[in-house]
């Protein structure tokens, strides 16, 4: 990692919130730090607890784990945890102390003090115990930022081709039950209008695709009506208003992501689209998750600055053994600095 400045500007400074402490996010954190290609000028700021890092990655260093950033040479916020911490069992008070951790982080970012924010992942169960009743990360950075609707979409670089693979959620953490209640025509337009907007960063004509809310999308109303009352037409009108936009669909969800699988695999192909529209929560993370899990980010949109993550969860069943993957925790870094660069 590049130590040479030991106080960063705000533009070549990201900030960290480092997750639940009884997770892997200072373990992931501290290994994606240490890689040597992480961008140049980028200044890293860890938000969490002092001692925890410095326990951490003194453990990690034990275990034989060579390439690790060091914390003496890391600015860290610290915000201490009070109590012993024990590796894979998350508390109320785990739960409190990440709730604060990214709760600082999101102000230092607002505050224009840093160009991106990455949030380690937390146990939303120790957030409940902690009195702190939100769906997860996002719903809160949403209240701090002051914005409503924020969009979670997934994007991952492929290491074989470099083709890049984008996945929005129209809903995110609701029982499946309640998605057709509050699937409507204002939020399908928003999220496609978001999709584009990304999608555009890197490809000024994106194709876009949308998957169906019934087995076969609906099969012309034989498998569920949803596509044929009021997801085709706003579609129509979707196409009308953005004629230069190639957007298929609704496709059957069961090979809406295909040749994005074969994308990923051996480059892009003219009959894959550059961003997907999924209409609930796991009909998007499944295939996601096959084919990128270890390089896939969620990406924020809808906050007023670039918030990333990895795509798994907080590893308690295997924190504190040194076996963490930092490749989905690298890419969210690096995706929030490239993101970031214009803003």
């Amino acid at each position: 990692m590049n130590t040479k400045h030991q106080y960063s500007q705000p533009n070549n400074q990201v900030v960290i919130a480092l997750g639940d402490p009884a997770g892997i996010g200072i373990e992931i954190t501290l290994k994606a730090l240490g890689r040597p290609d992480l961008p140049q000028d980028m200044q890293p700021l860890l938000v969490g607890c002092k001692r925890n890092v410095e326990l951490i990655y003194s453990q990690l260093q034990a275990q034989g784990i060579k390439k690790l950033a060091n914390p003496k040479e890391l600015k860290i916020i610290d915000i201490p945890l009070h109590e012993k911490l024990k590796e894979g069992e998350p508390t109320k008070k785990t739960g409190e102390a990440s709730f604060h951790w990214l709760t600082k982080a999101a102000e230092i970012v607002l505050k224009k003090e840093a160009r991106a924010l990455i949030t380690a992942p937390i146990a939303k169960h120790a957030w409940q115990d902690a009195g702190y009743d939100y769906p997860g990360q996002t719903e809160r950075l949403a209240e701090i930022a002051g914005t409503k609707g924020p969009s979670m979409l997934f994007t991952a670089k492929s290491p074989h081709s470099s083709w890049r693979l984008n996945t929005l959620l129209a809903t995110t953490h609701i029982p499946l039950a309640d998605v057709p209640k509050n699937l409507s025509k204002e939020l399908i337009n928003s999220k496609l209008n978001s999709l584009l907007s990304f999608c555009q960063k890197f490809k000024p004509n994106p194709t876009l695709a949308i998957a169906g809310l019934n087995p076969h999308a609906g099969e012309k109303g034989n498998i569920g009506s949803e596509e044929l009352e009021w997801l085709i037409p706003v579609l129509d009108k979707w196409r009308a208003k953005h004629p230069l936009i190639k957007l298929e669909g609704p496709i059957p969800p069961d090979t809406c992501w295909i040749s994005s699988a074969k994308s990923w695999n051996n480059g892009p192909d003219d009959r894959c689209p550059d961003g997907i529209l999924a209409l609930y929560h796991d009909q998007g993370l499944i295939p996601i998750k096959i084919i990128a899990f270890d390089y896939s980010v969620n990406t924020t949109l809808g906050l007023p600055f670039i918030r990333t993550s990895p795509d798994h969860g907080t590893g308690f069943d295997i924190a504190g053994k040194g076996l963490a993957r930092a490749t989905s925790m690298f890419s969210a870094i690096q995706t929030a600095w490239e993101l970031s660069k214009d803003n």
